[in-house]
């Protein structure tokens, strides 16, 4: 009797699977729906566009459009305006990211020693990124002036003499970088401190027994590996950021002089919305693209296998 009710309620178990089953998708299929079309509407569509329009002649106003293969990565190999502007896009990239990284983490260590005015140096080291960039670009523009700015008063108080930081083709892109450091070094330091924040005590504590006396050797055995995650997050992110720079170049040197600080995104603004070239301005748009998803690939990359390893 018994084996014969067992048997029914498996019956019955087996027979209501399908229906948990199908009932489950529906519940997740309702849920996620709105993400999905929001993922759709404002990612996946528009990128699909910008990749068919980079296939195009299509000028800004115009009334057709023809549709001309590769011609516009073609004309962007051959482009001198482009190959400059990747070559500052990475140099800005390669002096703004180790400078503002290490700067981030030697605040955050700082900070993180020092408690007493920790609230006020978290402040003051963030304002940077709180603060308007086209505003402060302006300000940036007064302080570099080469009569007026104050960094040239104090250059000159000390003997060093007076720069035109924002019009000499040899000084103008690592002016940028400067900037762009001083805009980073705050979101960085907030991301080091999280990371700082999640390490256990109890390590320290270890390293003290085995003979880690002093704070460059906790640094070194406790800290540096412990944040190894959080710094491959950082320097993605920055890098980032740093491959979007466009407000300060538009700002204050507009690309110049001589192209000596054009950069991919001012390209891009200039090709769509100064020349309304903008089959042209999408193909550009398609290779910034494809490098901002290498690096997020490295991150990935890095980050799932530091999480696999045991």
């Amino acid at each position: 009797m018994r084996d014969a009710t067992l048997a029914a309620a498996g019956a019955v178990a087996l027979r209501s699977a399908p229906d948990r089953s199908w009932r489950h998708a529906l519940r997740v299929l309702v849920l996620t729906a709105p993400a999905v079309l929001l993922m759709l509407v404002f990612l996946i569509v528009p990128l699909v566009s910008v990749i068919l329009l980079s296939f195009t002649d299509y000028q800004l106003g115009a009334s057709s459009l023809a549709v001309i293969g590769f011609d516009n990565y073609v004309e962007m190999a051959h482009d001198q305006t482009v190959r400059v502007s990747l070559v500052n896009t990475f140099i800005y990239v390669a002096v703004v990211v180790p400078a503002s990284v290490a700067l981030g983490l030697g605040a955050a260590l700082l900070i993180e020693v020092d408690t007493s005015l920790r609230g006020f140096y978290r402040s003051t080291y963030f304002l940077p990124v709180m603060a308007t960039l086209i505003a402060m670009a302006v300000v940036w523009e007064f302080m570099l002036d080469q009569r007026f700015g104050v960094v040239n008063i104090f250059l000159r108080s000390i003997g060093l003499g007076s720069h035109d930081w924002l019009h000499d083709r040899s000084l103008v892109l690592y002016t940028l970088c400067g900037i762009g450091i001083w805009q980073s070094v705050g979101f960085n330091m907030v991301l080091f401190l999280a990371g700082l924040t999640a390490i256990p005590r109890e390590l320290y504590e270890a390293a003290d027994v085995d003979g880690a006396r002093s704070a460059l050797d906790r640094f070194a055995l406790v800290t540096w590996p412990m944040l190894g995650p959080v710094t491959v997050f950082t320097v993605v992110i920055t890098a980032i950021r740093a491959f979007q720079v466009f407000d300060t170049v538009n700002v204050l040197t507009d690309g110049g002089p001589n192209k000596a600080s054009e950069v991919l995104l001012h390209t891009i603004y200039k090709e769509g919305f100064v020349y309304f070239r903008d089959g042209y301005a999408a193909a550009l748009i398609v290779v910034f693209l494809a490098f901002v998803l290498a690096l997020s690939a490295v991150r990935v990359f890095v980050l799932g296998r530091r999480a696999r390893t045991p």
